[in-house]
Formats: structure tokens, sequence, C-alpha cells
């Protein structure tokens, strides 16, 4: 259990960090990266399930969530104006 649950500690650390790349801002900090991506991890889930696409292992996952937290921080961008640059 503990083990699952770091994995998805690393992998929203990762997934908030990749987000703040790509959505070309420099992250809210990693504090708020973390919590992006894992609230990312669930969005990705749930579109990726909506999609019909499966995701497996680490790097499933790590897409997952990922794409999640990119529309996270589209969406917190378009209700916050410049939060995030």
């Amino acid at each position: 259990m503990r083990h699952k649950f770091l994995a998805w500690v690393l992998i929203g650390l990762i997934a908030g960090w990749l987000s703040g790349k790509i959505m070309r801002g420099g992250g809210f900090g990693l504090v708020a990266d973390l919590f992006v991506g894992l609230i990312g991890g669930v969005i990705g889930g749930w579109v990726f399930a909506q999609l019909g696409i499966r995701s497996y292992g680490f790097i499933g996952g790590l897409a997952a969530a990922t794409v999640g937290a990119i529309i996270l921080v589209a969406i917190a961008r378009l209700l916050g104006g410049s939060a995030g640059k």
C-alpha cells in the first residue's frame, strides 16, 4: 500500500512538472505542482476512460496524469488570467 502511494506521489510530481513545461509556464511551486499532478491523474484517468484509452504501469499513469494536469492548468489559467506564468 505504501509503495503505491509513493508511486502516485512520484507520478504526481513528474506530471505537475511536465504540465508546467508543456504549458510554457514556470509551474506553481513544488506543493502546488504535486497537487496539480495528483488531481490531474484523476482527471486524466477519467478522460482516458471516456475516450476508451487504457493506460498501464508507470508510463501509462504518467501519461494520464500529465494530460489531466495540462487540462487542469489550462482551466486554472482561463479562470485566473495569468496564473502560472
